[in-house]
């Protein structure tokens, strides 16, 4: 497939060398133009380009920055065909996104992305920790493959969705609609702790919306006490001990 990748983060640098080995056509931008991104990104046979070379003859938008940048990027998305599948792949921390009321007041994340951007998306990639990503894919049928939630609302969507999460090697688990979403987000049993097809069901089903916010927040407390700041990922083994300890 023809995929764009915007941002070139933790989880969009590893999503480019993933999918471009596993055979798609993938281009990359970030903010501060090609020329910043790092060869490492590339190694697999991505092309950096331009931001609106990105999104341009696609039929995937993966973005991959923090919530807050959405509303930015609306005006490069508008003009994109009704069937390109846009994949969001961000959570919403409000010490990083600044406090966005709506999601504050308890709207789901991905419906106020969709609000917006104006247009369906689909949700995923936004439940496994960066280090998991790079490191703990695995072959389909492996019985500790890890298993992520995909949520959206159009059928060719999720279908999109679910078959480029199996493409970086981890088994698709069809999570519902974006209504739905909050299961998967911050705080969620499902979020961070590297569960597998046959504990995701369970997962999911346990997840207890009112009380998202506080095991977010307490993590997030937890990895600052640790690493000394609110912006830097923990070691991947504390990380997912700590979500395990709190969200399960």
């Amino acid at each position: 497939m023809k995929i764009g990748i915007l941002g070139v983060g933790h989880i969009g640098k590893t999503l480019a060398r993933k999918l471009s080995a596993a055979g798609h056509d993938v281009k990359v931008a970030n903010s501060r133009g090609p020329e910043t991104i790092e060869a490492s990104v590339l190694a697999s046979g991505a092309r950096a380009v331009k931001t609106t070379e990105a999104v341009a003859d696609v039929e995937v938008v993966i973005l991959s920055i923090p919530l807050n940048r959405i509303p930015a990027i609306a005006p490069l998305i508008a003009n994109l065909p009704a069937e390109t599948a846009v994949i969001d792949t961000s959570n919403y921390y409000p010490h990083r996104d600044v406090g966005i009321d709506a999601i504050e007041a308890g709207q789901v994340e991905s419906l106020w992305v969709v609000e917006q951007l104006g247009r369906p998306i689909v949700k995923a990639w936004n439940s496994i920790g960066s280090d998991s990503l790079a490191k703990r894919g695995k072959p389909a049928g492996s019985p500790d493959r890890i298993a992520l939630p995909v949520a959206a609302d159009r059928d060719p969507d999720r279908q999109v969705g679910m078959a480029l999460v199996e493409d970086t090697g981890f088994d698709a688990f069809d999570a519902g609609t974006l209504a739905d979403s909050w299961r998967q987000q911050p705080g969620a049993p499902c979020y961070g702790t590297d569960i597998t097809r046959k504990e995701i069901p369970t997962a999911l089903a346990a997840t207890e919306r009112a009380r998202l916010p506080k095991r977010r927040d307490l993590a997030v407390a937890a990895i600052q006490e640790r690493v000394g700041d609110g912006t830097t990922n923990p070691d991947a083994e504390y990380g997912i001990r700590l979500s395990r300890a709190l969200y399960m």
